[in-house]
């Protein structure tokens, strides 16, 4: 299986990073994604820091709009992904 670590993806996380201020980095990611795009990340945040708090996936479904396939795929990466999710919920 190929990386998804590609330098492309690095550089990327690189100038996430790099971006200090809240007004610098949604002007940013506004530029960078749709509309369409971001509302479906807010979402997937959302249906993190809920599955967090312990909602269950139909009710997170209906709150956010996002499917329970969706809801699911989220918990999953919680449990099983790279931490992500895990240490930004922790903040």
């Amino acid at each position: 299986m190929k990386t998804w670590k590609t330098p492309k993806v690095k550089k990327l996380a690189q100038t996430l990073l790099s971006i200090k201020k809240e007004s610098d980095m949604l002007n940013f990611l506004r530029d960078l994604c749709t509309l369409e795009e971001l509302t479906e990340i807010s979402k997937r945040w959302e249906c993190a820091q809920l599955l967090n708090k312990g909602l269950s996936y139909r009710e997170i479904a209906k709150k956010t709009g996002l499917s329970t396939t969706t809801v699911t795929r989220i918990s999953h990466w919680i449990k099983n992904g790279e931490g992500g999710y895990k240490k930004m919920l922790e903040k």
